[in-house]
């Protein structure tokens, strides 16, 4: 299937390793010129560097942090100065620690919320410029499978993270007739650095090891293991390309069967 990205630009956040990484790679083997942002650009360089020598795809990078409102500015305004526009933008953020309750403070709660949503929120509101004179409007936001079925020691993600979906279905009804689409991926535990931390502070609570509490976790899901990056990729490519032109507002589990619920 043509996915008619070629030539179409995208930026990605959080696209130093994991999702956001593998993503931006996917976009660059079908045609599409890449921005890469995220923190560290040591590590962008080098994932960059990768895309490059493997597709031939133009990608840029830009450092930045998503919870810095002139950061994101200047991610969106690089992206239209190397490229000349915004077709695609997928908002990915790092996700917030793991903890209960009540050994979280404000200070805890405010930086996730700045991060995921506000990150978000000030990702699309510099990009809807563009994104309004693009053909192929695209937006997709990462969540999480906790927003239908939340996960233990993860109150901070499994809040913010609905968040982030009212805004997704809200923005896809409020800008579907500007010609946007809007969608969002909710994954289940993938074979990233987040997992292994992840699972890491989970063996410290249990007396385990992070071995040991992947291997449980995989044996949870119905396909009795996590997810690769790559099949992450391969649905979010399609979610923002042309070829998904009539989906928008979807909430799209990627979990290998996870989440129990019907609805």
């Amino acid at each position: 299937m043509d996915l008619q990205l070629k030539d179409k630009i995208a930026l990605v956040t959080g696209a130093s390793r994991g999702l956001g990484a593998a993503t931006a790679r996917q976009l660059a083997r079908e045609g599409a010129r890449v921005v890469l942002a995220a923190r560290n650009l040591e590590r962008l360089e080098a994932t960059a560097a990768s895309i490059r020598q493997e597709t031939g795809a133009q990608v840029a990078v830009v450092a930045g942090d998503v919870g810095v409102a002139t950061d994101i500015e200047r991610m969106v305004a690089e992206t239209v100065r190397q490229f000349g526009g915004l077709d695609i933008l997928i908002t990915n953020a790092g996700g917030p620690p793991p903890g209960q309750f009540d050994e979280l403070d404000d200070a805890a709660w405010d930086k996730a919320i700045n991060n995921m949503l506000m990150g978000a929120v000030r990702l699309v509101r510099a990009a809807l410029p563009y994104l309004r004179r693009s053909k192929a409007a695209a937006v997709l936001t990462l969540t999480s499978y906790s927003v239908k079925q939340p996960l233990p020691n993860l109150v901070l993600s499994n809040s913010v993270r609905l968040a982030v979906i009212g805004l997704t279905k809200s923005l896809a009804l409020e800008l579907g007739p500007a010609g946007i689409r809007f969608n969002s991926i909710l994954p289940a535990f993938t074979d990233t650095e987040r997992q292994q931390e992840l699972m890491t502070e989970r063996a410290r609570r249990a007396g385990t090891t992070a071995d040991e509490e992947i291997r449980k976790q995989a044996a949870a899901s119905p396909l009795g293991r996590t997810a690769r990056p790559q099949e992450f990729a391969n649905v979010a490519t399609f979610l923002v390309s042309p070829a998904a032109s009539y989906l928008t507002g979807v909430m799209l589990p990627v979990d290998g069967g996870m989440y129990k619920g019907t609805l």
